[in-house]
């Protein structure tokens, strides 16, 4: 996805099977956030994977 505008809206719609999230260990303090205020769905863990830089992989299936 294209940001996370287009991301929201796609889920809103139900278009989104699964998220891939990839976390830095890192604070800027500032920017765009992953989802949209007016997004909501329940997401199921399907995998997780730590790397040695301390970046998590975070794979999430969308329900309903």
């Amino acid at each position: 996805m294209g940001g996370p505008a287009l991301a929201g809206q796609a889920l809103k719609v139900g278009l989104v099977d699964e998220c891939h999230l990839f976390l830095s260990p890192i604070v800027v303090g500032g920017g765009t956030r992953a989802f949209p205020d007016n997004v909501g769905v329940e997401l199921e863990l399907l995998d997780e994977r730590r790397f040695g830089n301390g970046v998590v992989h975070l794979h999430y299936r969308v329900m309903g």
